[in-house]
C-alpha cells in the first residue's frame, strides 16, 4: 500500500511514518506543504491519502476540493484536532472518505485505511449496496432485490448522492451542487419535493431517508432491518 501523508507537523509524520511502515508492505510518502502536496498528487499515484487540515500553502479543505475538481478519487482520511460536527459534514462533502480525530490510536488508524483501500478497489467492480438497494456504478441504475427501480433522472442523481455517502449527513446544497449544471432551475426546495417521492418508493425497502434537522439528509438501513 503506497500512503500519501500530508501533516505539517514534523513530529507527528515521522512518528505516523515509522508506524505505519512497520506494515512490510506500506510504504510513506510525506509532504508538509498543501500547494507542494497537490503537484504531486497530479504526477504521482497513491492508494490512500492521510491529511491534516490546518496545512501552509493550500489548506487541507481547499487542498480537498482541488483534490476532486482534478477527478482524483483516491481515498482521502482525515485528521484533525478541530473535531466539530460542521467540519465533519464539510470536509465529507468536499469529498473526504472518512475522519479521525487527534488523539488517535495508531491500530484504529491502520483499520481505517485498511477498509478505505480495499474499499476503493472493490467498489467498481461490486457497485454499492445498502440493505436491498444496490447501485450499480457501471451503468448508474438502481436494483432492490435485483429489479430495476424505476426512477426519474432527478430522482436517481439525487439517491445516488445519498448512496455514495450513505451513513453520513448530507446537506441540501450538498445535492443541489452535484444537480445544478443539468438542471439549473432547481431549488433547495425542490430537494424537498424529490426528497419525499424517493421515500415513498423506498417504503418496502430496508433503507430509509432520515431528515436531520439543520443539517439535510442521510440513507441508512432502518432501525427494524
Amino acid at each position: 500500500m503506497r500512503i500519501f501523508l500530508v501533516e505539517d507537523e514534523h513530529d507527528l509524520a515521522h512518528w505516523l511514518s515509522k508506524s505505519l511502515q512497520q506494515n512490510s508492505d506500506w510504504i510513506v510518502e510525506w509532504s508538509s506543504d498543501g500547494a507542494l502536496a497537490f503537484k504531486r498528487l497530479g504526477v504521482e499515484d497513491f492508494d490512500v491519502i492521510i491529511l491534516d487540515l490546518g496545512l501552509p500553502g493550500i489548506d487541507g479543505v481547499s487542498l480537498i476540493k482541488k483534490i476532486r475538481e482534478l477527478e482524483i478519487y483516491t481515498p482521502i482520511l482525515i485528521l484533525t484536532a478541530r473535531d466539530t460536527l460542521t467540519q465533519r459534514v464539510q470536509t465529507l462533502e468536499l469529498g473526504a472518505d472518512d475522519f479521525l480525530a487527534k488523539p488517535f490510536s495508531i491500530e484504529e488508524l491502520k483499520a481505517r485505511l485498511t477498509a478505505l483501500v480495499r474499499r476503493s478497489r472493490g467498489l467498481e467492480k461490486q457497485g454499492l449496496s445498502l440493505g436491498n438497494l444496490k447501485l450499480d456504478l457501471s451503468s448508474h441504475q438502481f436494483t432492490l432485490d435485483g429489479e430495476p427501480l424505476a426512477l426519474t433522472p432527478r430522482e436517481l442523481a439525487v439517491l445516488r448522492a445519498l448512496m455514495l455517502k450513505s451513513g453520513e449527513p448530507i446537506s441540501k446544497q450538498f445535492i443541489l451542487d452535484r444537480l445544478i449544471d443539468a438542471d439549473s432551475d432547481l431549488s433547495l426546495e425542490a430537494i424537498e419535493v424529490i426528497i419525499h417521492r424517493l421515500r415513498k418508493k423506498l417504503l418496502t425497502t430496508s433503507v430509509e431517508i432520515t431528515t436531520l434537522r439543520g443539517i439535510g439528509y442521510c440513507l441508512q438501513k432502518t432501525e427494524c432491518d
